[in-house]
Parts: C-alpha cells; structure tokens; sequence
C-alpha cells in the first residue's frame, strides 16, 4: 500500500505543478462592479433639521454608510460660537456633536460641516452639509455669503473667521463676541447661516485668540462700510445628472431659494500697528554694538555710561528704515579697546493698554578676543613679523553688461570718514577716445557706508569706472586700494516697453502701476499720469502687472485702520501674464474694475491656490485594466496566455512588464 501510493504520489506532483503554473499564467484583475463614486447619504438626525424647541446637547447625525470626520476643528463651524469647543466625533455610520456649551434659550444653532464628512472606502465628500434647529419656537433661516481676500495682493484668506455683529455701534467689533460666525475655505468663501431679518455689520478676524472679537491689533482684520441686510428670493438653477463620469444623463430645472447678498469681497488687512519692544544687543566684534528691536521706532538715544568719555561723538551709526535694527560703529579708539562697553538706552515700549512709553533700559556689551586670534597676534609680535597692509574693501553693482535704468552702487567695508568723489572718474568712449563725463554722488541717509553714482547712460555705450588708490579713509584707519570696472550699457534693442491704457479707476485718485516678476514680487513701478502708465527698459520675458490707488500720495501701499475707519488703500491685478518681447513696444488695455477683485489675480502668481479634489477615478482605472488584460493577456504572460509557449519574454533578473 505504502508503494501504491508512493507511486500515485509520483504522478500527481507534476501534474499539479502544471496546472498551478498554468493559473499562475492566466492571472487577472478581478472585475467585480464599480467602485462608489457617492457621497454618503443623510438618512436621520436627532434632533432632525430645522426642529425646533431643542433642550438636548448632544446631536446625531446617521448616514447610509460609515464616514469619517476630516479635520473637524478646522472644517466644522458652530453657531453661534461654543466658548468649550464642542466634541465632534464620527461613530460608525453616524456624526456625533457633543456641546460642551449650556445651549441658549430662543437660538437658532447651525453646525456647518462644509465638505468634512466622508465615506469611510473612498473618501468621497458630502458637500456643504449643514444641520439648524432652534432652541425656541422660531428658526432663523437667512443667510449672506462671499469671499475674503488679502487687501495687499488679493490672496484668498483661507481659514479665516467672518462674523455678523446685529448691534451696529464701531465698538462691538473690540468689544463683543460674534453672534453669527463662518470660517473661509481654500478660496476664501464663507457663507454665514441661521440669520434672523434684520440690519448687521460684517467683520472678518483672523482670531488668534478664539475669542470672537477683535482685541489684538496684530490680527488680520476686514470690515466693509456698508450695512448688510440679508433677504431671500425664489430662484432656479440647472443641475446636471451623469449617468457615469463623462456621459451626461439629464440636466434638471431646480428651483431653490437664494440667499442675499451673495457677492460681498472683504479685504482683510493687518493693521500698521507693531508692539514696540526691545529684542536683544550683541557686540559680534570689537568694533560693532548690534541693537535690536521688534518693530519700527523713533531712534532711540544712548548714553555712555562705561568708559567714561566726553567725545559725544563716538560712534556712527548705521540702521534700518523704520529704526528697528541698529549697528553702532565705534570710531572712538579709546572706547574701542574695551572688552566691556555700557550703554544706557531710551527707546519707546508698548504697554499692556498698547500705548508707547519711554523706556530706560542699560546695556552692557563684552567682547574677548578668540584665543586663535590672541595666540596669532602674539606669535605675530614675537617673531616680529612684518605686518601686512589691509586695504579698504568696496563692493559694487558694476558687470560687465549694465542695465540702462540702474544707477551704480558702492558699499565700503567700513564707514568713511571722507570720500573725495573729485578721485571718482566715470569716463564714455566716444569715437574709440574715453572721456571723461558729469555724474552725482549721493551718500545713503542710513547707511554711512552706501554711496550711488548717477548719470543718464547712453544705450550701448562703453564706460569706464575708477577710484583712485588712497581716495577713501574708513574711521579706523584704512584706505581703499583701486577700482577700476569697464562696462557696456545695453542696447535698447535689447528692452521691451509697455503701455497701460488704464480706465475705471476713481476721478482725483492717485495711482501706481507695479509690474511683478512669477513670484508676484514688484520690481517696477510707475506713476499713473493721463490714465495711462508707460514703462520703459524691461527685459524680455513674463511680467505681471497690479496698480494701487495711492489715496494718501506718498507712493506706497498703506494699510488700514479700523479705529480710523480707514480701508486699506485698493489694489487691483491685470489677469493675465504678458510676454515682453524685446525690441517691442507693447500696448495694452486695461479695465481696472473689468472683473470682480476675486477673479482678478493670474493663478501663477497666486501662492494661497485653492485645495482642488484630487480623487483618482477608479472605475476608470478598472476599465483601463480590463482592456489592458483583453488586448495582452495576462501581465505576467507573453501573449498567449501560456507559460513558457511561444512568445514567452525571457526574465532578466525580474518579470517582464
């Protein structure tokens, strides 16, 4: 017996083995039916939509299928606003909402879930789905909508709250939570629900704080002028039904009620408002005092404390616009040479009421040579070694192609005690002869070691720059060696010009046309003058272009001031890129209030792009797959669905694909 089946054993082996390679060769995806391209279903709430006399904190939300909650404390939107945020949880096929707040009596409630809830498999969106009832016998139904965007550069302001305020006095903005509040989306819409008639203002708060009202001047605000007063109206729309995601099946008439007004653009802004404060002081090395600050400031003033010294001029200083970064050079030797330098500071601080008082603070600066430089010197002095001459250091914009509209830039090393501009020498080849021609010298007002040479460059011409040796002095003793640069300016073959032919900008106003490189950064800017803005000298390439309306003419955008009640000043973009093409005088026409400010800024340039949906079609996918198998075979077959027969792929080290 024991060999009979030895035998039988034998045999069935390698027929076994044949028929599980030849179901190896034929293996295919599984077809099945199609994937759900649905969303999930409300089937029941508890308490049910628009109920009304509601006691109970906790609401239920049961779908046709599991779902998941995305991002609920960033998605969902509750109100009026929960001071306790709320636990907000998916539980099987259900949505559960557990206040933590005591429900108000006679409060219409709205949980917005926007496009949070999503099945469970393939995460398709239930778009949005909200949820009402009231604690009373009444529910407020109307609703207003619109979108947010950044005054400056017309970003949408995404994840910013928008609230509704019914007492229409200035103060409640600072001093009042929302009653009615909405969150933006990736675009910057908002729509703000389960409001009762009536007359409001509306606010946009970037709250930092959650706590519904606006208390920190360094929180993004927006306020419109006018007063909102939301309506409702009868209206249609057409909706389309595919019967899969290409072909159309029906379009159907809807009618529905449309809430008003639908259209308001908020522009938010931060305020110019900066808490003054002093950051931090260093002395990187012996010759610099480095002092900080955390916002723009009137200079502060110093007074030495140690060493003691009657030269009241002893330092110079360089600093930023707006005073908020400081560097002392001390030019006195005395003072230099000690490792330990006290100053006392008066400076402007905010207090906790936000007003800007003097401050007294004093400030010691140490400096100890590193121990690789000490022991260098001291090898150096011992061996009598003969010490190198260092020379002034210079840098400049000077290449050898320049651009015709940019002045020449110098920057020393360290501030100059003299600079003989009569040992500057800018000369023009004329006729193969270099001669020499007028230019102005300007020092920079806040940086002692900044100088800008002027002068009208003739397209194409060949220059030669030179400063003499020894013609340059800095505070601590050093002299320039000598710059010499030639140049070419370039041809205006070589530019582009535009022309704007500007209209619907306001009658009286001021204006300014930048154009922008595809970071949305300007690097031109012209005067509007006739209502058109010309711009000479651009090098060819893809430009944009915004204009701001220049309300208070010192030729920057400014902010606004809501305890002003100042709007920031009007930005708008021309909406599409232009190609500069050189040797090209460009015109082009440009209505400023053409389209709506939200549909102005190109998409290239626009950083804050909106969260588009990206799902895979998988029933496409299938299909695709089950073609590929019908037209080849099995992936793992050469064609004929056999393997080893004839057009077999031979493996080189893995399976053919």
């Amino acid at each position: 017996m024991t060999k009979f089946l030895k035998y039988i054993f034998s045999l069935s082996l390698p027929i076994g083995i044949l028929l599980l390679l030849d179901s190896c060769a034929n293996m295919a995806a599984p077809t099945g039916g199609r994937y759900d391209e649905t969303p999930p279903r409300l089937v029941r709430s508890n308490p049910q939509n628009n109920a009304l006399n509601v006691n109970r904190r906790i609401v239920e939300i049961e779908f046709d299928e599991n779902i998941k909650i995305e991002k609920p404390t960033e998605k969902v939107i509750i109100t009026p606003p929960q001071i306790n945020m709320p636990v907000i949880k998916s539980v099987g096929k259900k949505a559960v909402v557990e206040f933590n707040d005591e429900l108000l009596p006679n409060t219409t409630y709205t949980i917005d879930f926007t496009d949070a809830i999503v099945d469970n498999n393939e995460g398709n969106p239930l778009e949005n789905f909200s949820i009402s009832f009231s604690t009373g016998d009444h529910l407020d139904t109307l609703a207003v909508s619109g979108k947010v965007l950044s005054a400056e550069n017309l970003e949408p302001a995404r994840g910013i709250y928008v609230g509704m305020h019914s007492n229409l006095d200035d103060t409640a903005f600072v001093r009042t939570p929302f009653a009615r509040i909405s969150r933006t989306d990736s675009r910057g819409r908002f729509t703000v629900r389960g409001l009762a008639t009536g007359k409001y203002r509306i606010f946009a708060l970037d709250d930092k704080n959650r706590d519904y009202k606006y208390d920190n001047p360094q929180e993004a605000i927006a306020f419109l002028d006018s007063i909102v007063v939301p309506t409702s109206m009868p209206a249609v729309r057409q909706d389309t039904v595919f019967k899969d995601s290409l072909t159309i099946d029906t379009i159907k008439t809807v009618n529905y009620t449309r809430f008003l007004p639908d259209d308001i653009v908020l522009r938010s802004f931060l305020s110019d408002f900066r808490r003054k404060y002093f950051q931090k002081h260093e002395r990187p090395n012996r010759e610099k005092l480095n002092i900080f600050f955390a916002a723009p400031s009137q200079e502060p003033t110093f007074e030495l404390l140690k060493p003691a010294s009657d030269n009241e001029n002893w330092y110079v200083m360089e600093k930023s616009k707006g005073n908020d970064t400081l560097l002392l050079w001390i030019s006195d030797s005395l003072i230099l040479r000690q490792d330990t330098v006290i100053l006392k500071m008066n400076y402007l601080k905010t207090d906790t009421l936000n007003q800007d008082l003097m401050q007294s603070d004093t400030l010691s600066f140490n400096f100890r040579e590193p121990r690789q430089t000490r022991q260098k010197k001291e090898k150096e002095n011992d061996e009598e070694k003969k010490v190198e001459v260092r020379l002034l250091g210079v840098n400049h914009n000077v290449q050898s192609t320049h651009e015709i509209y940019s002045p020449v830039q110098l920057e020393f090393e360290q501030p100059v005690i003299d600079f003989d501009s009569s040992k500057v020498h800018l000369m023009h080849e004329v006729d193969s002869v270099f001669s020499p021609v007028r230019f102005t010298m300007i020092s920079d007002t806040l940086n002692p070691r900044k100088y800008t040479l002027r002068h009208k460059w003739e397209p194409g011409g060949k220059y030669k720059l030179s400063i003499d040796s020894a013609s340059v002095h800095s505070i601590y003793g050093l002299w320039n060696n000598k710059v010499e640069q030639a140049f070419t300016v370039k041809t205006l073959d070589q530019y582009g010009n535009i022309m704007f032919q500007l209209s619907g900008l306001p009658a009286g106003k001021t204006a300014y046309v930048e154009l922008l490189d595809k970071s949305d950064k300007p690097f031109r800017k012209v005067r509007v003058k006739n209502n058109e803005a010309l711009i000479f000298d651009i090098n060819p390439g893809t430009i944009y272009a915004r204009l701001f309306i220049d309300d208070n003419e010192d030729g920057e955008w400014t902010t606004g001031d809501y305890e002003k009640g100042r709007q920031p000043e009007r930005v708008y973009y021309y909406p599409h890129a232009y190609e500069i093409r050189a040797y090209t005088d460009h015109e082009e026409s440009w209505n400023v209030t053409e389209l709506p400010l939200d549909k102005q800024k190109p998409l290239d340039i626009t950083k804050n792009k909106p969260e588009e949906k990206k799902r895979r079609n998988l029933n496409q996918e299938r299909e695709h797959q089950q073609q590929q198998n019908q037209r080849g075979g099995s992936p793992f077959s050469g064609g004929t669905g056999r393997m080893g027969g004839p057009g077999t792929p031979q493996r080189q080290g893995s399976p053919a694909r």
